[in-house]
């Protein structure tokens, strides 16, 4: 039973290993492991479409609309950055493009560039927890920078807001589709006199579409953190199973242990044993047919025990040495052990089991016709 009680050990350990090596772990939703610094680093490149609308616009008598088709203008942009987090990253974006500043009936052409630091907030992760395989990352940032009139030959500080959505097409690369706003100081056009007194109307402007590509530098994904309570929870459950498996065995072993104390208890089945002398059948002189069909009540006892116990048997045939030549007694004593071997195969006993011989004329018992018999006997 000690056998019986590993294996069963064994089989619940070997269960769980096999479960442990194909059930995952559970992990937290809002969590990951932290990654290298150079990790998760990305490169986007994207054109634009600008409207830039300057403060001098003001009560010029010219459309209050920034997107007016004469202000549309191209415009490129480079930008390298990193996710500290899966929620939260750091941008430096470089935009170039040629504007144009309608503050009287001339459109003005304004060659500029900006330069702007923005924090990234991915709030599909921040919401809905990090996934590897998401499509659509809805990401707004926010930040400031420097902005560059290259025709003026001036600088100015500026706000930047908006919304970055990328689209995942494989691990390494993305669509990323951006609109932004560019809140930069009132002289940036070279003109500091401002016409408007409302936040947006006061400063000069620049809004943007942008569509482009992101490439995703060395290891892009994160490991999520595994959920320690849950893996706990998990184990115990698993012990707990094997405990029960275990406490299964025992209860069986306690159960076979007692059915084997009762069946020692118990008197042993009660087995008929013969002895081994020879049972004798009689014959008349000079025959070989039974005298008397009651000497074979005996002998059906002997053969039920051969038959029961797979015993063999023998049969001696006699004959009296006072009448009759030696080869006829012997002859004689032969036919009539052949004879009860034949009794012996009518009441069931295999001719295989029985084995006869003849002793001839002999002159053991007394009176003579004693002699004239066949005896069976349990073989040695």
């Amino acid at each position: 039973m000690k056998k019986l009680l590993i294996v069963l050990a064994m089989c619940g350990l070997t269960m769980g290993a096999k479960a442990q090596e194909t059930t995952t772990d559970p992990v937290l939703k809002y969590s990951v492991a932290t990654n290298s610094f150079w990790s998760n680093w990305f490169i986007q490149v994207g054109a634009d479409w600008n409207a830039y609308y300057s403060n001098e616009e003001h009560g010029q008598g010219l459309s209050h609309s920034p997107f007016k088709g004469f202000r549309a203008m191209p415009g490129f942009s480079v930008a390298v950055g990193k996710w500290f987090t899966p929620g939260l990253g750091l941008r430096t974006k470089f935009q170039g493009l040629w504007g144009r500043q309608v503050y009287d009936d001339v459109k003005h052409t304004r060659h500029m560039w900006t330069l702007n630091e923005n924090v990234l907030f991915n709030l599909s992760n921040m919401l809905y927890g990090y996934n590897p395989d998401r499509v659509w990352n809805f990401v707004p940032f926010l930040g400031g920078g420097i902005n560059r009139n290259c025709c003026d030959n001036c600088y100015a500080m500026n706000l930047s807001f908006g919304v970055l959505n990328t689209f995942r097409v494989s691990k390494k690369v993305g669509i990323n589709f951006e609109l932004g706003w560019n809140y930069a100081e009132e002289d940036f056009d070279g003109i500091s006199e401002g016409k408007g007194n409302r936040i947006w109307e006061g400063k000069d402007n620049r809004l943007y579409a942008e569509l482009g590509l992101t490439f995703n530098l060395g290891k892009a994904t994160w490991e999520k953190t595994p959920d320690v309570e849950a893996i706990k929870a998990l184990s115990q459950s698993q012990i707990d199973a094997l405990n029960a498996q275990l406490n299964d065995a025992n209860a069986e072993n306690a159960r076979l242990k007692s059915l084997l104390a009762e069946k020692k208890d118990e008197a042993p089945a009660a087995v008929k044993n013969y002895s081994n002398a020879p049972m004798s059948v009689f014959f008349n002189i000079n025959k070989s047919t039974v005298a008397s069909r009651k000497d074979l009540v005996n002998v059906k006892g002997l053969a039920d025990f051969a038959k029961e116990n797979n015993t063999n048997l023998v049969v001696t045939g006699y004959a009296d040495s006072a009448t009759g030549s030696a080869a006829y007694n012997q002859k004689l004593s032969e036919r009539r052990a052949e004879t009860v071997a034949n009794e012996l195969v009518k009441m069931g006993v295999s001719r295989d089991q029985i084995t006869t011989e003849g002793k001839g004329g002999v002159k053991d018992l007394s009176p003579v016709s004693y002699n004239r018999r066949a005896t069976v006997k349990i073989a040695d």
